[in-house]
């Protein structure tokens, strides 16, 4: 799992960084850093990133599915009568 940010849209509130402090901090000037931009987050930090993507107050945040996640499995083949 990645989180994509949306930099124009961020407005610095924070929250973002309250929930999942490993992944995301505010600098000095309220500009947002992320910790693992372009890299899938680690799983043990997933839980606090994706409720950092639902406290956002300006939706300036979202998951994208890794590619080393790939599709979902398919679904199972209903057998013909």
């Amino acid at each position: 799992m990645r989180i994509v940010v949306d930099r124009p849209r961020c407005e610095g509130h924070g929250l973002c960084e309250q929930a999942a402090p490993e992944v995301f901090q505010l600098d000095d000037d309220g500009i947002l850093e992320h910790h693992f931009d372009g890299r899938d987050i680690p799983v043990e930090l997933q839980s606090g990133a994706s409720e950092a993507v639902l406290a956002c107050p300006v939706a300036a945040l979202r998951i994208e599915q890794s590619a080393t996640q790939g599709a979902a499995p398919p679904e199972p083949m209903l057998k013909r009568l």
